[in-house]
């Protein structure tokens, strides 16, 4: 019996639902990139070690370029394009932005869907607790203290807007 030739996959995506066909050998990032036109997904090392690729898949960082299309079958995927909603950037995005945390910018989607996955998880993170949630990220510009403050300023506003 052969593997066949493509598989129907149903997700929802940046909280729209998404029907399609994919082959089985897809990379989620392919799949965002190439069919849906979503370029904020970079893809840099290839390998899973650099977190240009990241996305969060039920809202946990993934690496697209080492997950397969189909493993998002039934989950929640949102890229950097679906993080600003009604036109008004999402709160991590405005610290990324007033802090000035990227510089060529490669990096910026990964870092910022990695930053928003650990506020969901912690609130209220010290800078140890941000280095270590980013380290799966690789920034070859910043030197990554201004990303740390970018994260340290989110967790802030997010705190501020749930008051």
């Amino acid at each position: 019996m052969s593997p066949p030739d493509s598989i129907a996959i149903a997700l929802t995506l940046n909280g729209r639902a998404l029907q399609t066909s994919v082959a089985p050998q897809m990379l989620l990032a392919d799949l965002l990139r190439e069919q849906c036109g979503l370029t904020g997904t970079k893809i840099g090392c290839d390998q899973a070690t650099c977190g240009a690729c990241t996305v969060l898949v039920d809202s946990a960082p993934m690496a697209a370029c080492s997950t397969f299309a189909w493993q998002a079958d039934g989950a929640a995927v949102t890229t950097i394009e679906g993080l600003a909603a009604n036109g008004a950037l999402d709160p991590v995005q405005e610290a990324f932005k007033a802090r000035s945390a990227f510089q060529c910018g490669y990096c910026t989607p990964g870092m910022i869907l990695s930053a928003k996955a650990l506020l969901a998880h912690n609130p209220a993170p010290d800078r140890a607790a941000i280095r270590d949630w980013l380290s799966a990220n690789v920034c070859r510009c910043t030197g990554y203290q201004m990303i740390v403050e970018a994260v340290e300023d989110a967790a802030r506003r997010l705190r501020e807007a749930a008051r």
